[in-house]
């Protein structure tokens, strides 16, 4: 259907999500006990209200440790994601992220091994993994160790080059 910035917490909170393979369990008051959330392909613009919507649909929303924003139209890194300490994976290939320095934000969630940006407009494979070292895969792909030392040494460049030039 068509979902605005307005009212796609709402709209998610109402819809029966689709069956898998593994029936979905449900708490007393009705929440998933799920420590994952697929929101891809439902025209999402920002993430305001995205804690009040999965304190909605998780019984322990707090530990939400794989989600799936892929395909919407997201512009920034909201900091809401930084909330999501536990958060392992995160998908947000297909959106409408433009700026790097937008990835900086996620430096601060110690357990995100596994990234997707393509699709995006900010593709910096050596820039994302120097940023986010705990990265594992990026992109469908694990990410090789010379892939993270020329990350390093990226960064060490950028580093002196700031030095020097600010």
């Amino acid at each position: 259907g068509s979902t605005t910035k307005q009212d796609w917490s709402f709209n998610v909170a109402l819809e029966e999500p689709n069956t898998s393979v593994r029936p979905l369990r449900r708490n007393p008051d009705g929440k998933f006990s799920s420590r994952s959330l697929r929101l891809n392909n439902n025209m999402i613009v920002n993430l305001q209200g995205l804690t009040d919507t999965l304190s909605t649909l998780l019984s322990k929303p707090q530990r939400l440790a794989w989600l799936d924003l892929s395909f919407n139209f997201i512009t920034h890194i909201h900091p809401v994601l930084t909330e999501l300490s536990e958060l392992r994976v995160l998908y947000l290939h297909g959106n409408s992220i433009r700026k790097l320095s937008e990835v900086d934000k996620l430096g601060s969630l110690p357990y995100l091994h596994t990234i997707t940006l393509h699709g995006n407009t900010l593709e910096s494979e050596g820039y994302v993994i120097s940023v986010l070292p705990h990265l594992k895969m990026m992109d469908f792909s694990a990410i090789t160790k010379e892939e993270k030392i020329l990350a390093s040494i990226w960064q060490r460049s950028r580093r002196s080059l700031k030095f020097y030039v600010g």
